[in-house]
């Protein structure tokens, strides 16, 4: 009897102690894929620039082009990463400032995958092949992981507080070609449906629907920003925390200066 529970607290340690390494390994792993952004954001800023004081928002009769601003994010170092880099996003106010990827044969991959293909948490922010990486399209969606630790897109949820959201109203994302401002104007729970398979982008009607969906969610609102379906917007998505099939979605329409 003595020898059975001799072998069963040993069986007891050894499971213990690989939990344990399974632990060690999984958050040691986690943090040296998130200390990879750290370094990059040292990295890529080329001049140090002041964040451009907001516009109002016009009310859009017909389509506008924004005059270019030049980027002042330094590529390069994130090219030598990784090529599939397709912007840089920075949200004033957050912890939010990350390269933005775009697979070009797998939709999902940078969800699971940091911009070095490490697997895992806490993955990257990126877009889908159904958007151009050129930010040209009327909703670009940009995704990323509501980490626990407040990295990648866990800060949106500080956008349930109007307060928070009217001192911290912008989105500022750089292409290699130029800077977008970006007004937010709402943070809404949402489904978690496909918007851009849902709604149909290259019709007014159907980006109509969309921002109707959005107005008809719950959150908060900015009555003070003007949206039109002429607009060009920014979808910024990410998880709720014990409801997986909802998102959190945080909407900023482009600023055309």
């Amino acid at each position: 009897m003595k020898k059975g529970k001799n072998i069963l607290f040993g069986v007891l340690i050894l499971i213990a102690a690989v939990a344990i390494g399974y632990l060690v390994y999984y958050f040691t792993s986690q943090y040296s894929n998130e200390q990879i952004y750290e370094d990059l954001k040292e990295e890529v800023q080329a001049t140090p620039t002041a964040t451009p004081e907001p516009t109002a928002v016009p009310e859009v009769t017909e389509s506008i082009t924004p005059t270019v601003v030049p980027t002042t994010i330094d590529f390069q170092p994130l090219w030598d990463v990784n090529p599939e880099v397709v912007a840089w996003i920075e949200v004033p106010g957050t912890a939010i400032a990350y390269p933005v990827l775009q697979s070009a044969s797998d939709d999902t991959y940078y969800l699971d995958h940091t911009i070095e293909g490490a697997a895992g948490y806490p993955g990257s922010i990126y877009i889908e092949s159904n958007n151009h990486a050129t930010f040209s399209d009327y909703n670009m969606v940009l995704y990323g992981h509501n980490m626990k630790n407040g990295t990648m897109f866990a800060d949106l949820h500080r956008y349930t507080d109007l307060s928070y959201m009217q001192t911290n109203h912008q989105v500022i994302i750089d292409t290699p070609e130029q800077k977008l401002t970006y007004e937010i104007f709402a943070a809404v729970n949402y489904s978690d449906a496909h918007i851009l398979n849902v709604y149909d982008n290259m019709t007014l009607e159907g980006r109509q629907e969309f921002l109707d969906s959005i107005y008809n969610s719950s959150g908060i609102f900015r009555d003070d920003v003007e949206v039109t379906a002429a607009d060009q917007i920014l979808t910024l998505s990410t998880c709720i925390t014990g409801q997986d099939n909802k998102r959190f979605l945080v909407e900023a329409v482009l600023v055309h200066e």
